[in-house]
């Protein structure tokens, strides 16, 4: 086997709490995170010319090494102390800069990519520890399950009761900096820690949860944001989000028929909008 293709899928939060800053200047968060069937497609490909070789076609992402994929094939090359020629195609159907973890997921389905492909034989406890040296949403698409995740995102407990729901997701197709908003977001002191379910058995029961601190900053800058959210309540959605840093919202629905109606809605309004089903 000398190619592999595999699905980056994205992700949302259903809740976002931002505890305190750090003295190394990131925040301790707690998250409830959950993988959804929008993906980017990864090929990885064994090549006869040595270095690695990233491609995707997309305005604004980099093909080189400023590709969080070409970092992710470099830093396990290195740690498996082997050299290789990889061809690394990606065909972005996940919106960029949007609070989706796609970046993200792109760098974690390589690591995972390289390691079968290679036969380095790295367990995903290993490979998790490579990947949050190249962003802290890295080591949830490895670990593979809806999660409770703490830390700066890399402290993951499964969360086994969740069902599967149907979502509308919608970009506004504007540019939020995950950096800007943490760095303009005032943290109340003295906030408590409501505590989060460990099992949850419909849709009701997950709206009862959703929260993101970050909403504070970026609606304020982005009120389209609030706009979409009251128009997916308004069409049916039993609850709605921003997804981490914005600008993408979710809805979630009973049905799909309710979140693919929604969607056509938002479409109508020149948004970017996805039903999907959690995995």
């Amino acid at each position: 086997m000398n190619s592999l293709t595999l699905k980056a899928p994205a992700k949302v939060n259903y809740r976002l709490d931002v505890l305190r800053r750090r003295p190394d200047g990131y925040h301790d968060l707690r998250m409830i995170m959950q993988r959804i069937d929008l993906c980017d497609e990864i090929t990885i490909t064994v090549a006869d010319a040595p270095g690695i070789r990233v491609s995707c076609g997309r305005e604004g992402i980099p093909d080189g090494p400023g590709n969080i994929a070409w970092r992710a094939a470099d830093a396990l090359l290195e740690a498996a102390g082997k050299t290789a020629g990889l061809d690394i195609a990606i065909t972005k159907n996940i919106p960029v800069a949007a609070g989706l973890g796609g970046g993200s997921s792109d760098g974690a389905t390589v690591l995972m990519g390289v390691n079968e492909l290679l036969g380095l034989g790295f367990s995903d406890e290993r490979l998790m520890e490579i990947g949050v040296k190249l962003g802290a949403d890295v080591p949830f698409f490895i670990f593979k399950k809806t999660a409770l995740a703490e830390g700066i995102g890399e402290v993951l407990t499964p969360l086994d009761g969740v069902p599967a729901v149907w979502l509308a997701v919608v970009n506004p197709n504007v540019h939020v900096s995950t950096a800007w908003v943490y760095q303009n977001l005032q943290l109340t002191s003295g906030k408590g820690e409501a505590k989060i379910p460990r099992f949850f058995e419909n849709v009701s029961d997950l709206c009862s949860v959703l929260a993101n601190d970050l909403e504070t900053v970026t609606i304020p800058r982005h009120p389209v944001i609030g706009e979409i959210k009251g128009e997916l309540l308004k069409r049916g959605a039993q609850g709605a989000l921003m997804s981490g840093s914005g600008p993408t919202v979710f809805g979630l629905f009973d049905d799909e028929r309710g979140a693919r109606s929604a969607v056509d809605a938002m479409r109508k309004r020149g948004w970017f909008a996805a039903a999907v089903r959690t995995l």
